[in-house]
């Protein structure tokens, strides 16, 4: 058993016989009241998220979670079709896992999945994607004055706002935790 000293965020707890992961954490000392932690969590399963107080030293059940690198092969139906590049073993993951970002992913690129024994349990997409604008509307010259964006749709299908500036053809960086354009790739 662990303490409420060894959280951190990132963590997987089991609380009310549930697995949780902890979102976010704080250790507070009001005036001359006892100490305690702030944490908020993530039901795994559910997705819900929920706050919670725990008392200075007490006892908590940290949960032990693998993680391993696997690339992306397709999509079918509500799975993500995964393969182990070193044992070529292939994982369903449930898409759901990946959130907003499983629109940007194209196939071959590397994700980390997060396993409680065999079960998946989290999956995190790269911090940026590189894909490819296949339709946007054109931009009028001499509009970069301001920073208007403009709607664009990539290579694999998710819908995107861009810069005036930006059109068909043209890789761009996008980042999978808010789905937003980043930077033009040279």
């Amino acid at each position: 058993m662990a303490s409420t000293s060894d959280l951190f965020k990132g963590a997987f707890i089991k609380y009310n016989n549930e697995l949780c992961q902890v979102m976010e954490y704080q250790h507070r000392t009001p005036g001359n009241l006892r100490a305690f932690y702030q944490v908020t969590l993530r039901n795994v399963k559910s997705g819900k998220q929920m706050e919670n107080r725990f008392r200075a030293g007490e006892s908590i059940e940290l949960i032990r979670v693998d993680f391993r690198e696997l690339q992306y092969l397709y999509k079918d139906g509500t799975s993500m079709v995964l393969m182990d590049p070193e044992t070529f073993d292939q994982i369903y993951v449930d898409a759901t896992l990946f959130g907003t970002s499983e629109k940007l992913l194209k196939e071959g690129v590397m994700v980390k999945v997060s396993f409680e024994g065999d079960n998946p349990i989290g999956a995190e997409p790269p911090m940026f994607v590189e894909l490819e604008i296949t339709y946007t509307e054109p931009g009028v010259k001499g509009d970069t004055a301001t920073n208007t964006l403009k709607p664009a749709t990539v290579e694999t299908g998710a819908q995107i706002m861009i810069p005036l500036f930006v059109n068909i053809g043209e890789k761009i960086k996008i980042d999978t935790r808010t789905s937003a354009y980043a930077e033009r790739v040279k």
